[in-house]
């Protein structure tokens, strides 16, 4: 926490004047790739976006939005709003994900929160059912942090495991699933030489059962509901190592496919299905795979299929995986304490403020900007503004979604003279992406492009200054590409949609009339990442960010 000599007055800038209005415009998954067809910002007319890329190049640059960057494990780990938007509005890089889960099981801070603790109250009577990928590929999980709550769990008191594995083969060599699987078994029998009754329960290929994603396919997610919860699969064995290998040999599919199967006892009863009074815990780090189960385990009206039987549960996810569904509402490992954030300097400094985004990313422009903070700083100078989206439909149906609504927001927030910073996150390129409907995400640049339109013309209105970012990549490519960069086909020869982020870079754009005339993008600093924003906008607003912040991409040179 902050010391007791620890002061929120930020230094003046030596160079730029306070009081002019900022705009703060985040492109939500509008990344920088090589121009072709499946690059939907470069098809759509996006006349806007152009001239800032083209027009003053010393006030257009690429920052990183994954990765390292965002405070992920490897660059092999793409972006996400949370994250990138915690970077924007922190200025410093905190652990994510993987990396925050390794903290949390090596200090041993996992087992004494509040997550933990509202599993452990079904050790006594219960059963503790682990769920998900077993793997090193380090994408979703780690087997290692499945080793190591295995281990804790037992010490704590739990006497009853089940663990319910997917066979990975995307993210590791295909067919190194019986080497997991025999690691994962070999730590079960010393549990059981410890008098704890542990075991695997179910299985399944990750593409195959489960780890469905976008609501592409509910059924992926029902088959694993009926191995899991149910105890019910078209395969039964009595272990695991003979599961994959059988299914690998006789129905001649990799380890991504595997079909559901469950481990039954010697009378041929499953050993593991999910009961009132028992525990699940869903290891993945990784969001977006687990959020569909986490649905079907958490909501009491889910329709999307008959889980024939809902069994009364403790459950929690190893970290939540939604912050605008608060989903799961239970979670072993919270998100970073992100304590400072420029948000709350900038409000103590007296600079009035502005966000506003609609309803799927009204949360990222707030909560997650500031910190995973909820509300205001300070009601009387700041002001939160959420258009409703959508609801009930795709969202390559409507593709411009609220991009203009939120645009005409902040334009009568600029133009009102009330506000120092106004703050809006434009989420079509991200939203539309995922539906990987390339026509929709083309128009839905084009919208996002036109709302940029109205917020700078509003700041050249009242003489302010913009800057124009994104959070990570999404509309920029949307084919998946073989080592070499070529678009993947599928055995009908159709090219393989791709709905996921990217590893690409993101733009800052900044510009305006109260722009100083001196200021460019300094070079000086290697791969900088979204964290480095905060401080920049600091800047904008007459302030030299604190000493621990990831540094200014500005510098101010005499003319």
């Amino acid at each position: 926490m902050a010391s007791s000599g620890f002061s929120w007055t930020l230094p003046d800038h030596p160079k730029l004047p306070k009081g002019k209005t900022v705009a703060v415009v985040v492109l939500d998954g509008w990344g920088e790739a090589n121009a072709d067809k499946y690059n939907c910002i470069h098809v759509a007319q996006t006349p806007v976006m152009d001239s800032l890329k083209n027009g003053a190049p010393e006030r257009w640059r690429l920052v990183k939005a994954h990765g390292t960057a965002v405070g992920l494990p490897s660059d092999d780990d793409m972006g996400n709003s949370e994250v990138g938007h915690n970077a924007l509005g922190a200025g410093r890089i905190y652990a994510q994900g993987a990396k925050l889960v390794d903290l949390a099981l090596a200090s041993g801070k996992i087992y004494d929160g509040e997550g933990f603790n509202y599993i452990k109250e079904c050790f006594d009577k219960g059963t503790l059912h682990l769920i998900g990928l077993l793997s090193d590929g380090g994408v979703h999980s780690r087997l290692d942090q499945v080793q190591l709550l295995l281990k804790g769990a037992s010490e704590r008191g739990a006497k009853r495991i089940r663990v319910h594995i997917l066979t990975d083969g995307r993210d590791v060599l295909d067919g190194s699933s019986v080497g997991f699987v025999e690691t994962l078994e070999n730590d079960l029998s010393q549990l059981r030489e410890k008098g704890i009754d542990a075991q695997i329960a179910s299985g399944g290929g990750r593409m195959y059962v489960t780890m469905d994603r976008y609501e592409n396919d509910w059924d992926v997610v029902k088959r694993g509901w009926d191995a899991q919860v149910l105890g019910e699969a078209p395969y039964k064995f009595k272990n695991a190592i003979e599961a994959v290998k059988t299914l690998r040999a006789e129905t001649k599919t990799n380890d991504q496919y595997l079909p559901p199967f469950v481990i039954v006892d010697e009378s041929g009863k499953s050993v593991g299905p999910v009961v009132d009074g028992d525990a699940v815990v869903t290891f993945n780090f990784r969001a977006d795979r687990m959020v569909m189960l986490a649905k079907a385990l958490e909501y009491a009206d889910f329709d999307k299929f008959d889980r024939v039987r809902v069994p009364k549960i403790r459950y929690a996810g190893m970290l939540q995986y939604d912050g605008e569904l608060k989903l799961p509402s239970r979670y072993l490992v919270s998100p970073p304490e992100i304590e400072r954030t420029s948000g709350e300097y900038l409000v103590k400094n007296g600079v009035r403020t502005f966000a506003c985004s609609e309803t799927v990313k009204f949360g990222h422009v707030t909560f997650f900007w500031n910190g995973n903070r909820s509300g205001y700083f300070d009601e009387t100078k700041e002001e939160y503004v959420e258009i409703p989206s959508d609801s009930g439909i795709t969202f390559n149906v409507k593709p411009n979604m609220k991009a203009l609504e939120i645009a005409e927001k902040a334009r009568d927030a600029i133009l009102s003279g009330k506000f120092d910073q106004v703050r809006v996150n434009l989420p079509n390129g991200d939203m539309v992406g995922h539906t990987g409907d390339i026509e929709a995400t083309v128009v839905a640049c084009k919208a996002a492009d036109e709302a940029v339109k109205i917020i700078l013309d509003a700041i050249e209105q009242v003489g302010g200054i913009y800057l124009v970012t994104a959070d990570h990549g999404n509309a920029e490519d949307m084919v998946k590409r073989n080592k070499s960069g070529q678009p993947l086909l599928d055995k009908n020869g159709a090219i393989q949609i791709l709905t996921s982020h990217t590893l690409q870079p993101v733009p800052v754009a900044i510009g305006g009339p109260g722009l100083h005339p001196g200021v460019r993008f300094r070079s000086d600093i290697q791969a900088p990442g979204l964290a480095n924003v905060a401080a920049t906008v600091m800047n904008f607003h007459g302030y030299e960010a604190p000493a621990d912040y990831e540094t200014t991409l500005i510098e101010v040179v005499d003319n």
